[in-house]
């Protein structure tokens, strides 16, 4: 690997990981999700360093040049980000669909046992019951 290439691809790599650990801190990010990224710039980070490795592995796989191995991982690493990130949203989306029950069926006691006490039901509850 040439040295200008090299020395980008570490100052990426160092970027990314200072990246996630600022965005850890300032809760712009959780941990669970950060765990993924924090790999993959520490094993870019090794390929970068030590780019005997990547031919080694490059050869293991079978390609020709070094660049098809990254592109190859980095295609996997975002298959496996898009598939965890479907599974997570399949299981808000269910959470949400709960939660949304047990709001109607919350209201719907509210009102009825307000009818019972005969008192109005209140304006602004489902004026915000609408909103959701």
């Amino acid at each position: 690997m040439p040295p200008r290439i090299k020395i980008i691809s570490i100052f990426i790599c160092v970027i990314l990981v200072a990246y996630v650990f600022e965005l850890v801190r300032r809760r712009h990010l959780n941990e669970e999700y950060s765990m993924g990224w924090l790999v993959t710039g520490t094993i870019m980070l090794i390929f970068s360093v030590f780019d005997d490795l990547l031919i080694w592995i490059s050869d293991l796989v079978g390609a020709t040049l070094f660049t098809s191995t990254l592109f190859f991982f980095g295609l996997l690493f975002l298959v496996v980000i898009c598939l965890h990130f479907s599974i997570r949203i399949s299981a808000l989306t269910n959470q949400v669909r709960r939660l949304t029950q047990h709001v109607g069926i919350l209201y719907r006691q509210k009102t009825e046992l307000e009818s019972l006490l005969g008192k109005q039901p209140l304006k602004e509850g489902a004026a915000n019951l609408e909103k959701l």
